[in-house]
């Protein structure tokens, strides 16, 4: 089931959900047909939730938003950008489990 404090960007919302944003945001770009894009929903939907307050969890659809992924350079999904202060710290290409990648997020916090 899908968290509901994951935020669904499409292009006019980017600066004020991502770019804005005063907590780290981790940006999922990812597409329906993607299947290791479908496998990291549930652990993104987990940390939305445990999470809530200290990191905001964003999703890209790249067939719906090819200017935004074009804009990052997203060649493979899904690719995870942590974004802090409207600067892209990080950037991890694939599926990756819930351990590594909250620990990815920690270390921005």
């Amino acid at each position: 089931m899908a968290s509901d404090k994951i935020v669904h960007i499409e292009g006019d919302n980017w600066q004020t959900e991502v770019m804005d944003s005063s907590i780290p945001v981790i940006v999922d770009f990812w597409a329906e047909w993607c299947g290791p894009c479908r496998a990291i929903a549930p652990i993104l939907d987990e940390l939305a939730d445990e999470m809530d307050g200290q990191v905001k969890i964003a999703k890209v659809d790249v067939d719906s938003n090819q200017q935004l992924a074009g804009e990052f350079n997203i060649r493979s999904i899904p690719t995870l950008l942590i974004v802090k202060d409207g600067v892209v710290q990080e950037q991890m290409v694939g599926a990756m489990n819930k351990a590594a990648l909250k620990g990815k997020l920690e270390a921005h916090l």
